[in-house]
């Protein structure tokens, strides 16, 4: 892929690199660009420094509002041909950039980002700086934000490979410069990791192939264009549970044999933060019309993949009014485990496969909203906490249906 190149000060090394992907965001590229360089000329002045903005040719004018910030700092604008998009290309890209300019440590942000502060260069660029391979944020995020990290992602990822990182696809990161190489590396890459299974690959790849990973506090809310999970759903669900999917069949030598989970190092101190994040309105009803809706749409499929016990206990969900639904924890897991399997069988399309998920996914987050209504963000984490070991609990449960549908499938499992 031929990259488009912008670097009127003919940057060659740099020491520190601030990575922007974006596409569209001429509107809002600005700010982070503008803090971002504050961040580094205030905490990193006796480093060589860039802010790259990685882009897919956005037709709105990103590039020219990403050049025409005023900064110290100078910048590099790359893009994708036109006509190429994806978030995991342009953090290709990144890579590449990083390798070539010699880079020791690689901040990423979101270009959307309206709560960025210097501080967070600091807070993702130190760790890698002290000795660490891969940061993630720790940040105050509204309960109903992030729903695929908090349902899918943040569980899944903690049962299987043991470590505690709680946002794992925050979309703000930090990583060195020999991570970089590692990722351009990897064997996996596919059109899902192109776009935006490039968060939950990253994370998954730095924590299985036992890099040094911590989290660091950024001491503020994460405020960007938070989405309704009922509304705005997507190719991300889609591109991040098959991108994580593909993982566990990787990396299964390595989940199986890892029994609990433990919290990963923490970079900082925990800020007192007085700031609340945006808050989010969800369709109740746009959920449960999704939910009762996929019996008629998915039913034979869901038949296929989930065993009588569960689905049993899932259609009695069905009758359930909108105010009082609400199934437990350990039923959620379970079903997500029974598609991965499913995935992994490869015996119907995998995207119908992920489809199917997604009106459960709706149920879950109803489920979740109708427990949470009345909770504060510190209690919503602690029952965040339960849900998790719930998960983990059940991993006994994933590994035997793992293990006799991998005997019963014998070499169907070989793809073509």
């Amino acid at each position: 892929m031929d990259m488009i190149v912008e670097n009127p000060d003919r940057i060659d090394s740099a020491e520190i690199i601030v990575g922007l992907p974006s596409y569209n965001e001429a509107d809002s590229i600005s700010h982070p660009t503008d803090v971002a360089a504050q961040g580094l000329s205030k905490y990193f002045f006796d480093k060589t420094s860039v802010i790259i903005n990685v882009d897919n040719h956005s037709p709105d004018g990103t590039r020219d509002a990403f050049m025409n910030t005023p900064t110290n700092v100078p910048k590099i604008y790359i893009s994708t041909p036109e006509g190429v998009k994806g978030k995991g290309n342009n953090l290709r890209n990144l890579f590449e950039a990083a390798v070539e300019l010699q880079a020791k440590a690689v901040v990423v942000v979101d270009a959307d980002l309206k709560s960025i502060r210097p501080q967070w260069i600091q807070y993702l660029a130190e760790p890698v700086l002290a000795g660490f391979n891969y940061v993630t944020p720790i940040y105050v995020r509204h309960k109903y934000d992030g729903s695929i990290t908090n349902h899918i992602a943040y569980p899944l990822l903690r049962t299987l490979f043991g470590l505690r990182v709680r946002q794992p696809i925050g979309g703000d990161f930090g990583f060195s410069g020999r991570m970089a190489r590692a990722f351009l590396s990897e064997k996996l890459w596919n059109d899902n990791i192109a776009n935006y299974g490039i968060d939950i690959w990253m994370t998954t790849i730095a924590i299985a192939r036992r890099f040094k990973v911590c989290q660091t506090f950024l001491g503020s809310p994460k405020i960007h264009r938070a989405k309704d999970p009922a509304k705005h759903l997507g190719p991300m669900f889609t591109q991040v549970v098959s991108t994580f999917f593909d993982l566990m069949i990787d990396f299964e030598y390595l989940w199986k044999d890892t029994t609990e989970s433990w919290p990963s190092s923490i970079f900082g101190f925990g800020l007192g933060v007085d700031d609340k994040p945006s808050p989010i309105s969800v369709d109740t009803d746009a959920l449960h019309r999704s939910f009762v809706s996929g019996f008629d749409e998915y039913g034979d499929v869901w038949e296929k993949i989930i065993p009588a016990p569960e689905f049993a206990d899932i259609r009695k969900t069905k009758e359930m009014a909108i105010n009082g639904f609400y199934y437990p924890s350990d039923l959620w897991a379970r079903v997500l485990f029974n598609f991965a399997i499913a995935y992994r069988n490869n015996e119907m399309a995998l995207e119908q496969i992920i489809q199917a998920m997604i009106p459960f996914y709706h149920s879950r987050i109803l489920s979740f909203v109708n427990k949470t209504t009345h909770m504060e963000t510190r209690e919503c984490e602690e029952y965040f906490e339960s849900i998790n070991r719930i998960f983990e609990n059940e991993k006994d449960y994933l590994i035997k249906r793992w293990d006799e549908d991998q005997r019963k499938l014998g070499h169907k499992l070989f793809r073509q």
